[in-house]
């Protein structure tokens, strides 16, 4: 049998993020600079050579495959690859295909995702008004996420949303997206702002609501009940008692949630990120174009895990920003 991915603080690899494309059909403030330029098309990974690198992976241990970008679903033909990784969930051995986005092209594709095994989307959605949508997006419309959302609500799809914590910006709808997504049957994730990107540090620490605040807030409505649950992810969960309502927490900056880490992130270029707050980077696409043979493709993985870090370097603690990495976070994947 071939060996599993173990890192060198004895944590099994289960989990690859693979962001399919850098583009995107917004401009989130805290993702990209609104005049990105992008990759050219030949430093992309090809759809077959994505199938052929992801199922190596999958050879090699991984039993959750995340898709993300930019925003994957602008990728030309992209649901052949996801029909393609099919084939692992109906072998077993897959056990979850899964996507994040930003649900602008959710009406055309749910139905095609669940077709192909996918069970449940992040779907990032920050506010819940029309100008400050726009605002944060700089190019999306709400109207057209809401309806994606419908619709793979309606393909049968688990739709969780994941909203950034931003100070000054979304403080004021904190109940009521918690109360829009209660309704909806819909669990909600926050994730603290990181320090990534071409933003100043002065910009990010303005940005920067910790979530300790944020929970403080729902513990004076609700009866938070502290859940062991883990998703393969970063994020720590409560379940409100009043609702049954999941929330999660992702906090890389006031709580370290590296102790558990399980995953490694696979840019659309094919370089391997070992951790998010890192800059070491493995160079995949060499050794998948240089052979057929995925053995130097299987040697070069091992050897990138090899690297792992035990923890990453996001610190606001001392009023400014400590560790911040210069790629934006559309090139790593969201």
């Amino acid at each position: 049998m071939t060996q599993p991915l173990i890192d060198p603080f004895a944590r099994p690899i289960s989990y690859l993020r693979v962001s399919v494309t850098d583009r995107c059909d917004f401009r989130c403030v805290y993702c990209m600079a609104e005049n990105m330029t992008f990759l050219p098309k030949k430093e992309l990974l090809t759809l077959e050579e994505l199938d052929r690198m992801c199922s190596t992976f999958i050879r090699l241990g991984v039993q959750k495959l995340r898709i993300t970008g930019g925003e994957p679903l602008v990728r030309k033909g992209i649901m052949t690859f996801f029909e393609r990784m099919g084939r692992h969930l109906r072998s077993g051995a897959l056990q979850e295909l899964t996507l994040t986005t930003n649900g602008s092209q959710l009406t055309r594709f749910a139905e095609d995702l669940a077709a192909c095994g996918v069970r449940r989307i992040n779907v990032s959605l920050d506010t819940l008004d029309d100008a400050k949508f726009a605002a944060v997006t700089r190019w999306g419309k709400l109207p057209q996420v809401l309806a994606g959302i419908e619709a793979a609500q309606a393909a049968g799809l688990r739709v969780k949303i994941n909203a950034v914590a931003l100070k000054g910006f979304n403080e004021d709808e904190l109940f009521t997206l918690q109360d829009w997504c209660a309704a909806r049957d819909m669990d909600l994730t926050f994730i603290e702002v990181m320090p990534m990107g071409d933003l100043g540090n002065e910009d990010r620490l303005d940005q920067y609501w910790p979530l300790r605040d944020l929970r403080a807030r729902l513990d004076e409505r609700f009866t938070l009940v502290d859940l062991a649950e883990r998703s393969g992810g970063p994020a720590r969960y409560v379940r409100i008692e009043q609702t049954g309502q999941k929330i999660g927490f992702i906090t890389p900056l006031t709580h370290n949630f590296c102790e558990s880490c399980n995953r490694v992130r696979l840019t659309c270029t094919g370089e391997l990120y070992m951790c998010l707050g890192q800059e070491d980077m493995a160079d995949l696409r060499a050794p998948l174009r240089a052979s057929p043979d995925d053995a130097p493709l299987e040697a070069a993985i091992r050897a990138a895990i090899a690297r792992k870090p035990k923890g990453h370097d996001f610190d606001y603690s001392r009023q400014r920003v400590e560790g911040q990495v210069s790629r934006h976070m559309s090139h790593t994947g969201g």
